[in-house]
């Protein structure tokens, strides 16, 4: 859920409603600035009135990257929309590739964020190979993905295969 507040678009990323024993309930927020990625905590009372904001969700293209603003294609109207690395954050931005479709949260007609799909299909760029019976670990191995992202995988992945990886947890999923 996205809110305005004081004239900034802010996401809520955590939240816990707390009713203490004396007194009037209250709910606990993390807040994050959409537009600059300013992360705060902020408690809201009983009552109290905020202003929703409804972001429209739309498919956008990765481009290129100038190593400071990486470049995303609007699909409906065909623009290249600059969006800052530290607004994308590090932990989405291992798993950018090229010509990647996104989905673009748009405010007012304008792109102003970019979200990365869930789940991500990569080629495996490096790993050792597996050796059969070496299971003391759990059966998994270190892999370097396209993108320069490392992940544990199982010991059957190779060099060359294209895996499924869960972005959000780090995780391998299933090799495609």
């Amino acid at each position: 859920m996205v809110l305005k507040i004081d004239s900034g678009l802010w996401s809520i990323t955590y939240f816990q409603h707390v009713k203490p024993g004396k007194g009037g309930a209250f709910v606990r927020t993390r807040l994050k600035n959409v537009l600059t990625g300013q992360v705060v905590e902020k408690t809201f009372r009983a009552g109290e009135k905020v202003t929703d904001v409804r972001l429209v969700r739309r498919p956008v293209n990765f481009s290129y990257t100038d190593g400071q603003h990486y470049y995303f294609m609007d699909q409906e109207t065909f623009e290249l929309i600059p969006i800052s690395g530290d607004l994308i954050g590090e932990h989405q931005l291992k798993y950018l590739k090229e010509n990647m479709e996104c989905e673009g949260l748009v405010h007012d007609g304008n792109v102003i964020a970019v979200e990365l799909p869930d789940f991500v299909e990569l080629a495996v760029t490096h790993t050792d190979p597996g050796l059969k019976g070496d299971t003391a670990q759990g059966g998994t191995k270190p892999a370097t993905l396209e993108t320069g992202a490392g992940i544990q995988v199982p010991l059957f992945v190779e060099t060359g295969d294209v895996v499924r990886v869960d972005r959000r947890e780090d995780k391998y999923l299933e090799r495609v």
